[in-house]
């Protein structure tokens, strides 16, 4: 019963502390999929924010501060601006 109890611990510890790198990956693939036309309309920078990101990874908090803000903040703007609709 106690090795089930450790494996299940285990498997919950991995799984939370995938969770920040998990983010950070889909902040970059979500970065580097959308057109440079598109953060042109939106003011934004591209580079900087793959750049960003990218070294935002270092650190667990640097890594879920940057990408939470690309994702909350310019992800949207970005969004909005490849769709047609004003910024």
């Amino acid at each position: 019963m106690d090795g089930i109890l450790e494996l299940f611990g285990a498997i919950a510890w991995t799984a939370v502390l995938c969770v920040p790198l998990g983010v950070s990956l889909w902040a970059l693939l979500d970065c580097a999929r959308r057109p440079g036309w598109a953060w042109a309309l939106a003011g934004r920078r591209q580079v900087v924010w793959l750049a960003a990101i990218c070294i935002g990874v270092i650190s667990v908090v640097g890594g879920l501060a940057v990408s939470g803000w690309y994702l909350l903040k310019i992800r949207p703007l970005v969004a909005r601006a490849e769709s047609g609709v004003g910024t």
